[in-house]
Order: structure tokens, then sequence, then C-alpha cells
């Protein structure tokens, strides 16, 4: 499959997407530099692997946004928290995500880990997680308000389900949400622009790798 973004494309497809959801784009938010977090969702080997059978061909476009994202986070000292999606070998954990996919990523296997590129610090949290959202069934809440984060920033795969699903989720436990639309991505263009549209449209204001960086100056 021909990926629909590139590195070498990415900030002119990034302001096709901003154009297309304007219109619903409306609820602009300022990040707060000390109540804010980044949130890394599932950058793995296991969907950034082009030999991978769950590969996900927007993955690669998106890692050096996020190189940049992790470097101004720490400089500013404040949390940054990975997710790796992963189940069982013997897939206890798995449930109806056993059925619906093909190819689950096995917890303690090397296409588990995240993406060398993107490796966590020893003191960042890296959250397990075996459903779409990152709160489901895990202490991420706990981690965010222990560390006083009322502004999460969402990063990662894929645009359409684990980060759409995650950031509804944190909609709906009050925090305010930051979706980049360069930082995010999936399989196709239609489903990442999909959810930058419901997105904006419900549930968090939709922005860029650049414009965060920059609140964080």
């Amino acid at each position: 499959m021909e990926p629909y973004v590139t590195e070498r494309n990415i900030d002119k497809k990034t302001r096709e997407w901003l154009g297309a959801i304007r219109e619903f784009n409306s609820h602009r938010l300022r990040l707060s530099k000390s109540r804010c977090a980044l949130l890394v969702i599932d950058m793995q080997k296991h969907f950034l692997d082009p030999e991978s059978g769950s590969f996900i061909c927007g993955g690669p476009a998106i890692v050096p946004g996020l190189k940049t994202l992790l470097a101004a986070f720490r400089t500013a000292g404040r949390p940054v928290v990975f997710t790796r999606h992963v189940h069982h070998p013997d897939g206890i954990d798995a449930g109806i995500m056993k059925w619906w996919w093909e190819g689950m990523c096995v917890e303690g296997t090397p296409p588990s880990e995240v993406t060398p590129a993107l490796k966590p610090l020893k003191r960042e949290k890296v959250v397990l997680k075996h459903r779409y959202s990152a709160f489901f069934g895990t202490d991420l809440d706990t981690v965010l308000r222990c560390q006083r984060v009322e502004d999460l920033v969402i990063t990662g795969v894929l645009t359409n389900l684990c980060c759409e699903t995650t950031t509804r989720d944190a909609y709906c436990r009050d925090y305010r949400t930051f979706f980049l639309a360069d930082g995010t991505a999936t399989i196709n263009e239609e489903m990442h622009v999909a959810s930058l549209l419901n997105l904006c449209y419900g549930f968090s204001h939709v922005t860029t790798v650049n414009d965060v960086v920059r609140s964080l100056k």
C-alpha cells in the first residue's frame, strides 16, 4: 500500500487537512505549559516495520515530528507518557480484538517495543494497554492526575482507532485535548481526515507539532 503521507509532503498535507476542517475546528485552546503532558500512542515496531503484517503506512512520516515534540517536552520538564498495545501470548486478554484483528502484538516480543527513534527515557511512564483507549483498564488517568495534568497532547497511531478513542475518553474525563494532524497517522487519508473532522467538531482542538512546540517556549 502506497503511503498517503511521507516525510517530504507532510507539511503540505497538513495544511490541506486543516483547511478541510477549518469550519469546525473552532474550539481553539491555548496549551498550558504548566499543566500539559504528551501522550505517544503505540509507536511500536509492530506498526512501523514495513515487513510487519500490521504496518501503518502513514506512521513513518510522523516520526521526525514526534522526535521534535519529545525534545520540547523534555526540555520544558513536562511529562511524557508512552503506550504500547500488547496481548498475552495465549490471547487471554484479547477478547473480541482477537476475532476482529489478525496479528496480535505479543507482549514481551521485540515488535512490541517502542521504535528506537522514540525510545522512552527510564523515568517516563509506559502504559501497557489491551484495547483502543489508553484509559481503559490502565493507570493512565491516575498517572496524569497525580502530575496535575489538564492538557493532553495526543500523538501516535492509528489516528482513527487508538488515538481517536483515547481522545474521546480523555474528553469524557474533562481533559483538554490537543490532537495533532501531523503527529498522528493511519492507513489512508480518508480515515485520517474523517477523524480530524469528528474530533474537532466534538472533542478536541486539532493542531500541529509546531504550534505545540511554540507553546512550550
